[in-house]
């Protein structure tokens, strides 16, 4: 269990501008509020460690409720050790209908969920749903407690904690405590759109001081695309081999996502939720594409990886928003159908984008050749080089409409700005349908 926690007062106070806000209901276990935070109108629930009443959830409800009707965000700092369970059906009820208001209204507000303390069972559910879940270190989320999985024999180091939530990929930041947890939630709340209908927030910036990386380097590449000191890393401790952040292009707000190396089942799906958050309030979306590919296993495959990618590349090809991608190293096969879906595509001087590696297409279409060479290695690699320098380079790749752009690593963020220039005014619409049918 945590030790002393910072007061509900207090986590609204630090959430809030300036500490100001209207109170909607605080009679209870749960109180709610309304106010500013990062500039943003927003509505806040918050709870106070007590368990909850049919009536509390039913409040909680109301609130989501009005986010609805008024088009502004909502964030729920969690902290109860449960349901009241003298109420018997009459809070499982509540509960159910919670998890459904929670989904109703997932992509038309953004909602934030911030564990501060415990956070169990249903109340775990309705966190894990929100658009991003924000951790204090010494929060619990669980389904079941780790004592009574410990009991069974089912006993895991750190179960429980923020730590675990970050690496199970249900926990998108992780502050040291409730009151930067707050304020993580105020920064997140204000680079979002306060609804689906609205347009990002736009904030004073200054041009990044770093080069773009000449080796592959995810983080470096985005550093240097974003605006200075404007990205906010999510998901740092669950598919370490992508990154994804929300940050600022000249002032706008912008998703930036990052592949590097080999792209596990993990990597793939939380790249996948990100491009989803950001399709759902029409946040422009910069890719940066540098991968070996998908990690070539039979036992990833098995495992799910299959299916993960095909929900990548669906998500990315379902999307309406702005989306540039920006082809630094590698995009070779599969991987260009899933990252490299988008409106624009700025190809780096160097990069290699291919059907397949250079080497095995060579094996194919200069087998004969190959064959009679002395050295089969040597004329391999040879064929291999010329291969990609003729069919697979930027030029290449432009001159047969897979990309849009050429530019050198100095001119790569002023031809993203320019994509994001073009696509300012992008209108998309769906094939009527209920929704679609993605593998998930």
């Amino acid at each position: 269990m945590a030790s002393k926690k910072l007061g509900r007062d207090a986590i609204l106070a630090t959430f809030f501008d300036d500490g100001a806000y209207t109170t909607l209901f605080a009679d209870g276990p749960a109180a709610a509020a309304f106010g500013s935070a990062n500039g943003q109108p927003v509505y806040a629930v918050c709870q106070n460690g007590a368990a909850l009443s049919a009536k509390d959830l039913e409040k909680t409800v109301r609130v989501l409720e009005l986010a609805a009707k008024t088009g502004n965000p909502i964030v729920t700092f969690y902290d109860s050790v449960g349901a009241k369970l003298d109420e018997g059906l009459a809070v499982l009820s509540a509960n159910a209908t919670l998890s459904a208001a929670v989904a109703q209204l997932s992509g038309v507000v953004p909602q934030v969920a911030v564990v501060v303390g415990v956070c169990g069972a249903s109340a775990a559910l309705a966190a894990a749903n929100a658009d991003v879940c924000i951790m204090a270190e010494e929060a619990e989320l669980f389904f079941t407690p780790p004592f009574t999985s410990a009991a069974k024999g089912d006993k895991l180091a750190n179960a429980g904690s923020a730590e675990f939530a970050a690496k199970a990929g249900v926990a998108a930041l992780v502050a040291k405590d409730a009151a930067e947890a707050a304020l993580m939630a105020a920064h997140v709340v204000g680079l979002l759109p306060s609804n689906n209908l609205s347009s990002p927030s736009v904030f004073a910036f200054e041009a990044p001081v770093t080069a773009f990386p000449a080796k592959r380097d995810p983080a470096a590449a985005l550093a240097a695309l974003a605006d200075k000191d404007s990205l906010l890393p999510l998901y740092e401790g669950f598919g370490k081999k992508a990154v994804t952040a929300l940050g600022t292009l000249n002032g706008n707000a912008v998703g930036f996502v990052a592949a590097g190396d080999l792209l596990c089942r993990s990597c793939v799906s939380k790249i996948a939720r990100f491009v989803r958050l950001c399709d759902a309030f029409s946040v422009p979306l910069v890719t940066v594409v540098d991968t070996d590919g998908f990690v070539p296993s039979s036992t990833e495959d098995a495992a799910g990886g299959i299916r993960e990618a095909a929900r990548l590349a669906a998500t990315y090809g379902d999307a309406t928003t702005a989306r540039v991608a920006v082809v630094s190293g590698k995009a070779v096969g599969p991987v260009y159908a899933a990252l490299a879906s988008a409106d624009l595509v700025v190809a780096l001087a160097g990069c290699t984008i291919a059907p397949v590696e250079p080497k095995a297409a060579v094996s194919v279409l200069y087998k004969d050749e190959l064959d009679a060479s002395d050295n089969i290695e040597a004329a391999a690699k040879a064929k291999a080089a010329q291969y990609a320098a003729e069919v697979c380079s930027a030029e290449a790749a432009v001159e047969a409409g897979v990309a849009d752009f050429v530019a050198s690593p100095a001119g790569v963020r002023g031809a993203v700005l320019s994509a994001l220039d073009m696509l300012a005014t992008k209108r998309a619409s769906r094939m009527p349908k209920k929704h679609g049918n993605m593998s998930l």
